[in-house]
């Protein structure tokens, strides 16, 4: 039996259907009956919450992998360690932990954070995969959509920095893999996406590939905090996500290889095929309608 945590998630959900392609009996966990209502015909699910210990024996009751992914949250770190010290007692044999990219060796935001679960996870008899993945595709929808949707532009202060972008769908399917066999045991893998691009490179993507004229405005870091504050993002979320864009600012996140193409057995998704599969995304609700 297989495990997926944040079934209701992004990354959660995209591994769910992943491990349902695969005809492994699995079971998806969701903190209430109106999401676990949502979940794919077949899938086994319980109701569970990582901050309530009796809810999480019984979600690993009988459980053999786990795929652990919390919300990045300042409480993180208490909540998988939650999952990771319940698993013990249950006889889980396998985690496959969703880090992040700057894991292993950015000491701020919400990599150190990951970091100190790893560590945990690594400390345990049990076996384990740690995903490090990259920025996702899907971020450019949920950051840069909407202003692209009212305003034609996106902003950062990412300058002429690269990111190498992964799909979420990638991810999955490597987390798939992870769960269901023993082939990727004992490996941290560092997943990054077929190119590495500037945000002027993106604004032409998503307006080639979308047909919505787009741009990208670099702007400094503290009117962009500024910026999010006005929107009322909690304190903490703007700190971290500030930080974070340090680590790219300081030319990491721009790394290729071949990782994701080896385990995958194809090549990775472009983000032209993202931005296709995702055009209405960036139009106006007028234009969705």
């Amino acid at each position: 039996m297989i495990l997926i945590t944040g079934a209701s998630g992004t990354v959660g959900k995209a591994v769910l259907r992943e491990v349902a392609k695969t005809g492994a009996a699995h079971r998806a966990m969701y903190r209430s009956k109106d999401e676990a209502a949502k979940a794919p015909a077949g899938t086994q699910t319980v109701i569970a919450d990582f901050s309530d210990r009796p809810s999480l024996a019984s979600a690993l009751h009988g459980v053999e992998s786990v795929y652990l992914v919390c919300s990045p949250i300042p409480q993180l770190v208490d909540l998988e360690s939650n999952v990771i010290e319940a698993s013990q007692p249950a006889g889980v044999r396998r985690i496959v932990l969703n880090s992040a990219l700057g894991a292993a060796d950015f000491p701020k935001s919400f990599p150190s954070w990951h970091r100190k679960v790893e560590d945990k996870l690594k400390g345990t008899k049990i076996a384990h995969v740690i995903l490090r993945p990259n920025s996702f595709m899907q971020n450019i929808v949920t950051y840069y959509a909407p202003t692209i949707r009212t305003q034609g532009a996106f902003y950062g202060s990412y300058a002429d920095r690269r990111i190498s972008y992964i799909d979420v769908r990638d991810l999955a399917a490597i987390a798939a893999k992870a769960l269901t066999s023993s082939a990727l045991d004992g490996k941290t893998l560092e997943l990054n996406g077929p190119e590495a691009l500037t945000c002027e490179q993106v604004a032409q993507k998503i307006t080639e590939r979308t047909s919505v004229a787009a741009r990208y405005v670099d702007i400094p870091l503290e009117a962009q905090r500024k910026a999010m504050l006005d929107q009322k993002m909690p304190d903490w979320q703007v700190t971290a996500l500030i930080d974070l864009q340090h680590y790219y600012i300081n030319g990491q996140g721009g790394a290729t290889d071949r990782t994701v193409a080896d385990i995958l057995g194809r090549p990775p998704a472009t983000l032209d095929q993202f931005l296709v599969d995702s055009a209405s995304e960036f139009r106006s609700q007028a234009a969705k309608a």
